[in-house]
């Protein structure tokens, strides 16, 4: 199914979702401390991470955007706290998911196989998509992104942002849409992140809002993608 690296310093807890992973089919690897979490995705980049918030060496949060600094591998937290406050944090740090404690192993289980659908890598024999808008080119399958010849060094975010707008090139799309098929959060309840992660998108494409060349603004409704004039 998947390589799971689990993060989890407790080892009864770390046990448990260990064996229920592997039961499932996945080839799961098990941590205990962040520095460990980080060693670990640098020799061997696994499918998955579930990362625990409670960690002995460093707090989950710091370990999280450490390893947003090395990998752009899916990250879903387990966490205990509830938060709204919390919650967003973690999403705006790099987390593609997170699961609030105590959860089953088929939780989570169905939680992995959700996360790496979204990010393309459940479904490999399918042939990826490549979008071409002017300049612009958008590798899904690569998760690779061109403009003009010259690559575009994306965070994983700006370049799943940057391909749900190039695979619907000069439609309207609203924020709505955004948060609920990029970010999978409608319920989250703000969308300043969208205007950051457009922000930077624009700034690496060479543009800005007030000189728009692929990425326009349609006030009050969204963003649409085309190919400039």
């Amino acid at each position: 199914m998947a390589t799971v690296l689990l993060v989890e310093d407790d080892h009864v807890v770390r046990g448990a979702m260990l064996r229920s992973l592997t039961d499932r089919g996945h080839a799961v690897h098990a941590v205990g401390t962040a520095l460990d979490a980080l060693r670990r995705v640098a020799a061997e980049t696994p499918d998955l991470v579930v990362l625990d918030l409670g960690l002995p060496d460093l707090d989950g949060s710091d370990a999280l955007r450490m390893l947003r600094g090395i990998t752009d591998v899916p990250i879903i937290i387990a966490t205990a706290r509830d938060d709204e406050q919390s919650v967003v944090k973690l999403l705006r740090a790099g987390a593609d998911d997170y699961m609030v404690k105590p959860f089953t192993g088929a939780h989570l289980d169905a939680r992995i196989t959700t996360v790496l659908r979204r990010v393309g890598r459940a479904s490999r024999g399918v042939a990826p998509a490549v979008h071409s808008v002017g300049g612009l080119r958008v590798d899904v399958g690569e998760r690779s992104a061109h403009l003009d010849g010259e690559a575009l060094a994306l965070t994983r975010k700006e370049f799943d942002l940057l391909a749900y707008l190039a695979a619907r090139p000069g439609r309207v799309v609203s924020r709505r849409e955004l948060l609920e098929e990029v970010w999978r959060q409608p319920s989250v309840g703000e969308d300043q992140t969208i205007d950051v992660h457009l922000y930077w998108l624009r700034r690496k494409m060479g543009e800005s809002a007030a000189k728009p060349r692929y990425l326009r603004t349609v006030r009050g409704v969204g963003f649409r993608l085309v190919a400039p004039d």
